[in-house]
């Protein structure tokens, strides 16, 4: 599991750290339960099913968003794979290596770059999902179908709230000012 801290001992490490702030903490332990459970969720599934493909993460999402969408624009790709165009570039070169996956150029915009399965993509997918999926069965199995499509209801909601308010969010937050751009965390060395 992620972080040296079960999550039942990181959640009394902040409550106590929290102490008297008025904060709302259902709210703060859905986020950070959805935080760490994606995070979990993805070491097990990149440590076990996707080890023996060679496969990240962002590898897999990358090929079952272009087998379930079929050929598509590499912003469009990165954007429902949650990852940078920059990353989907280095990412789609190397499926495109292995002969999973394929870039070409768009027809009518040069500009544009497509990507879409080969069929020996099509079959690596074929033949991988169903393990793939064992293990988002197993990684479920203590909840029942009707809480698992709970979750995901809740779960979907979740994003809807985002994806249909959170730019409004953002702008009210900013006082209506473009957000700063985004930096790696390091210092300037100036």
């Amino acid at each position: 599991m992620p972080g040296r801290r079960s999550i039942t001992e990181a959640e009394r490490l902040a409550a106590l750290k929290l102490g008297g702030l008025p904060v709302r903490r259902e709210q703060m332990a859905a986020v950070a339960n959805i935080h760490r459970a994606a995070s979990t969720v993805r070491h097990h599934l990149e440590n076990s099913v996707l080890r023996g493909s060679d496969l990240t993460w962002t590898a897999f999402v990358v090929l079952w968003v272009v087998w379930v969408g079929g050929e598509s624009e590499t912003r469009h790709v990165a954007e429902e794979a949650g990852i940078s165009k920059g990353t989907l570039t280095g990412v789609s070169r190397t499926l495109e290596s292995r002969g999973l996956l394929r870039r070409t150029g768009h027809p009518t915009d040069g500009r544009l770059v497509l990507l879409r399965l080969t069929e020996e993509g099509e079959a690596f997918m074929r033949r991988v999902f169903p393990d793939f999926n064992a293990e988002e069965a197993f990684v479920t199995s203590q909840l029942s179908d009707e809480e698992c499509r709970d979750l995901a209801d809740g779960l979907r909601r979740v994003v809807l709230q985002v994806e249909q308010h959170g730019e409004e969010r953002r702008r009210s937050l900013l006082n209506g000012a473009e957000p700063a751009p985004r930096r790696s965390g390091r210092r300037s060395k100036g």
